[in-house]
């Protein structure tokens, strides 16, 4: 199968368009990533390398300080009439342009764009974000290529309506069980309604008044939330066990470790057991490098309250911060959307900073 084409030279909303007419859901991005690698292979003060369906471009400048810009390539599946893109009043349409291939784009544009900037610059496109974590591409290089990765300061580039997003909120899963004993609704009062006891757990979640927590500045609003309710083995079964599935995001001044024990407070009495957890990031903003992106933005610094892989730099030790255009509320909706104002500012913005 032949590899398309990325004309890098275009306009970055053209090039959005191009990007995101290359299907590349989930586990799907070879094509993409084959394009993405055989355009940057023809920029001559790039280095490229291949992980998988990651591709890695470097600058190699010998400058003190080195930036690392990184997007995903995969989308969520393709809902109908999402592809190809359409451009509309100053509006492009289609799956990925927000999540987070007008990013990429942005990114493409300055690597092919940018040959002298005043620190070295590393782009990273990487497969697997909208899956488990385990398949993460940023992570697979994280551990097969940490030497990568590294830099003084990060830029993920997930959709932020063009405004700097500092760190980010943690998540936990935790399991909350139950237990009753089992009997025949026809005789209840032999048993015990295991799903009647879960409502003291919601009770427990309703009265609950979530923090919001200043970290480096920035202020984080938590939560705390029943997703999901399993009990029950029959329509004429007292159900002898229940579990409720919480989902705490927590704010990036504590560990997963602090926030399991926060949750396994609230829920004292209870069976809790973590089935998945993920550490936050702190802003990391006062950085010189982060600190001078500010400026160049412009904008007041907000933060982000969903998890990104600004957590995986920030493990890898190195500040990170969301920056990209779009909605975040409009990612993975059938009517995707991004202003292409938008799309013109994200790439004029970073092109300032990198070009000094």
């Amino acid at each position: 199968m032949a590899v398309p084409s990325l004309d890098l030279s275009q306009d970055v909303v053209s090039l959005t368009a191009a990007v995101c007419d290359i299907p590349s859901v989930s586990g799907a991005e070879t094509v993409l990533a084959d394009a993405v690698e055989a355009a940057l292979r023809q920029v001559p003060w790039l280095r490229v390398d291949r992980d998988g369906d990651a591709v890695v471009a470097r600058t190699s400048l010998g400058l003190p300080e080195r930036a690392v810009v990184a997007g995903h390539l995969d989308t969520v599946p393709l809902a109908s009439g999402s592809l190809p893109t359409r451009l509309a009043d100053g509006v492009l349409h289609g799956r990925g342009t927000v999540d987070m291939k007008g990013g990429v784009a942005v990114a493409l544009r300055l690597a092919a764009t940018v040959p002298a900037p005043t620190r070295d610059v590393t782009y990273v496109f990487y497969d697997h974000e909208e899956v488990e974590a385990a398949r993460n591409g940023l992570g697979r290089i994280a551990r097969t290529h940490p030497d990568w990765l590294v830099g003084s300061f990060a830029i993920l580039m997930e959709p932020s309506n063009a405004q700097v997003e500092g760190g980010c909120n943690g998540t936990l899963r935790a399991e909350v069980t139950t237990r009753g004993v089992a009997a025949h609704s026809a005789r209840a009062w032999m048993g015990r309604n295991a799903i009647h006891e879960a409502g003291v757990l919601l009770d427990r979640l309703r009265a609950y008044e979530p923090r919001s927590v200043e970290v480096d500045g920035l202020v984080y609003k938590e939560g705390l939330n029943a997703v999901l309710v399993r009990g029950g083995v029959a329509g004429n079964v007292i159900p002898d066990e229940c579990v409720v599935t919480v989902n705490y995001r927590f704010a990036p001044s504590l560990s997963v470790d602090e926030a399991a024990d926060h949750v396994r407070h609230l829920f004292e009495g209870y069976e809790v057991r973590v089935v998945d957890a993920a550490a936050g990031a702190r802003p990391g903003l006062d950085v010189p490098a982060a600190a001078a992106f500010v400026r160049a933005v412009g904008a007041q610094p907000l933060p982000k309250y969903g998890w990104t892989d600004v957590a995986r730099f920030s493990a890898l030790g190195v500040p990170a911060v969301n920056y990209g255009p779009g909605d975040p509320s409009l990612a993975h909706r059938d009517d995707e959307r991004v202003p292409v104002e938008q799309l013109v500012a994200c790439e004029e913005r970073l092109r300032a900073w990198l070009a000094g």
